[in-house]
């Protein structure tokens, strides 16, 4: 027991930096919100529709719907089982490290503890902290197999690589460059195994080939907001290796975008740059890193090729092995007053960050979290029979909150907001060849397909209500703005579509209540905005 000790309190120190402030008032948010709906669908109805409609592999919905029925549907329980996966991939750490050495176990398993990375995926209700864990048994099982490729050490190596292919769409990217890597360490001496292994993932990703075509040639617009920028690799890695958290949905441009927190993201970072340099000085290590670069390289290619948004989480394949090499290279520091130091500098940023700082990961609120708007609506003091406007998002993502059934729901969300802005579309020639179609749409006022579709959806008594919800983080766009980015071809061309789509539709549909309706209550919080319209007169 004394021998483990430090471990014991490196897991307390994770599991408290994980449950403090887990309880979020926001509610989950979109992605959050997707994954607890798709895992309260039955298997045989809804469950892989689902799944294909978000881009994503089973496991995890699978692992949430079996987590569910034993524990629940709550928020806060909803959150823990993500705190469950972040909590067992410390110790896993230590395991990693300690094939080294036991000190390069406690960095690892300290690093991965205290990650303000980790600490918010870890109280996210999405697949991240699982695929850490995933991935944290793959790199301990590859350190293993190039050194003793016994029966077990395959078994759970290959088992490792299966669990990442069926959590994320582009995991098999990490599995194919790690396999090359374990095939070129075994080539010499373990041909056999090398083809098995070969074979065993050929298999599994025969077997799971349909389900990633089809989510690849799925239309959707789930990737359409963000743009490729050089300042998103140095995300990558304050994202990684400092207390700061920039990249989880979209990056500014700008690398220093905040002047006051660029120390906290600066100088550990360059600390964990430093020790990885110093740790791939052998041969095993230097390929490691080659896998993460690999993986990198191949990420960005297809972010520049608009297949994907570069944001850190898509990469947390690699992120195992950058901690593991950080953590070889402080415990391969001779001098021990530097490598203390280093380290003792290391930790004290990243928990002052985190227990000082108001938007550390784990106070960041869920701003734009569905229970927002909802807790909006139920103080707007509407009455049975009014009419509710929801501006991106459906009906369904905001019933786990509210109960629709007493009130009239016009859905204009990214599914169907065609509808409300030209005739004879379809959903598939908007994606085609909606950014074209539609410039000519957005340089109008008093849209007549908006007019003339809501004409024939509300009708109003004296004394009856519409309230509008708007997602203010996708409709940012001022009606002046609006124009200046149709005059200018390359910037609308740069302007992803459906902001352009939901700034012009809050503008045309605010303009065609405000015509007839009195504005009898406005209230903003977080990323939403409602606004209340009344028929004061007849």
């Amino acid at each position: 027991m004394k021998k483990h000790l430090g471990l014991i309190f490196i897991i307390a120190l994770g599991l408290i930096l994980r449950l403090i402030f887990i309880d979020k008032p926001d509610g989950l948010w979109n992605d959050e919100y997707v994954s607890w709906y798709i895992s309260q669908k039955p298997f045989l109805n809804g469950f892989w529709q689902g799944i294909i409609s978000q881009c994503h592999m089973p496991f995890y919905y699978i692992y949430l719907k079996i987590y569910t029925v034993f524990f629940g549907n709550s928020d806060i329980v909803l959150r823990v089982s993500s705190v469950i996966p972040g909590i067992i991939a410390i110790p896993i750490m230590y395991k990693v490290g300690n094939e080294n050495d036991a000190q390069t176990g406690y960095f690892c398993a300290t690093i991965t503890a205290i990650s303000a990375f980790l600490i918010y995926y870890s109280q996210e209700v999405r697949f991240y902290s699982l695929l850490f864990l995933f991935s944290a048994i793959n790199l301990l099982y590859t350190l293993r197999i190039v050194k003793d490729s016994s029966k077990t050490n395959c078994i759970i190596y290959s088992l490792s690589n299966f669990l990442i292919l069926i959590t994320h769409t582009i995991g098999f990217v990490y599995v194919f460059f790690n396999l090359l890597f374990v095939s070129l360490s075994l080539s010499k001496k373990y041909k056999n195994i090398i083809i098995t292994l070969w074979i065993i993932a050929g298999s599994i990703l025969s077997l799971i080939l349909p389900l990633i075509i089809k989510i690849f040639t799925t239309k959707s617009f789930s990737q359409w907001w963000g743009h490729f920028s050089i300042s998103k690799l140095g995300f990558l890695l304050t994202d990684w290796f400092s207390p700061v958290i920039t990249n989880l949905t979209n990056a500014p441009d700008k690398f220093i975008y905040l002047p006051k927190i660029a120390p906290f993201m600066i100088i550990p970072t360059t600390i964990a740059i430093f020790c990885i340099i110093y740790g791939i000085k052998s041969k095993n290590n230097l390929a490691l890193f080659i896998i993460s670069l690999s993986v990198i390289a191949v990420n960005i290619l297809a972010a520049v090729n608009g297949r994907l948004v570069f944001l850190t989480k898509y990469s947390i394949e690699i992120y195992p092995i950058l901690i593991f090499l950080a953590c070889f290279g402080l415990a391969y520091i001779k001098d021990k007053f530097s490598k203390y130091t280093l380290a003792l500098l290391y930790c004290v940023i990243s928990l002052g960050f985190i227990f000082l700082c108001p938007y550390s990961a784990p106070k960041m609120h869920r701003a734009e979290g569905h229970k927002i708007p909802m807790e909006m609506i139920k103080r707007a003091n509407i009455q049975r029979g009014d009419y509710i406007i929801l501006h991106y998002y459906p009906k369904d993502r905001f019933e786990k909150y509210f109960d629709f059934s007493d009130y009239k729901v016009i859905p204009m969300d990214k599914g169907n907001f065609y509808k409300y802005i030209s005739e004879n579309n379809s959903y598939e020639n908007v994606f085609e060849n909606g950014k074209a179609e539609y410039k000519n749409i957005f340089a109008e006022n008093n849209n007549k397909t908006l007019s003339y579709t809501l004409n024939n959806e509300i009708s109003l008594q004296k004394g009856m209500s519409v309230i509008l919800i708007i997602l203010d983080s996708v409709s940012f766009y001022s009606p002046k703005e609006i124009q200046y980015r149709i005059q200018d071809e390359t910037l609308y061309n740069k302007t992803p579509f459906l902001f352009l789509v939901f700034s012009y539709l809050k503008k045309e549909t605010f303009e065609y209540l405000v015509k007839s309706l009195d504005v009898t209550q406005i209230e903003r919080k977080g990323m939403w905005t409602l606004v209340k319209f009344t028929k004061l007169n007849n």
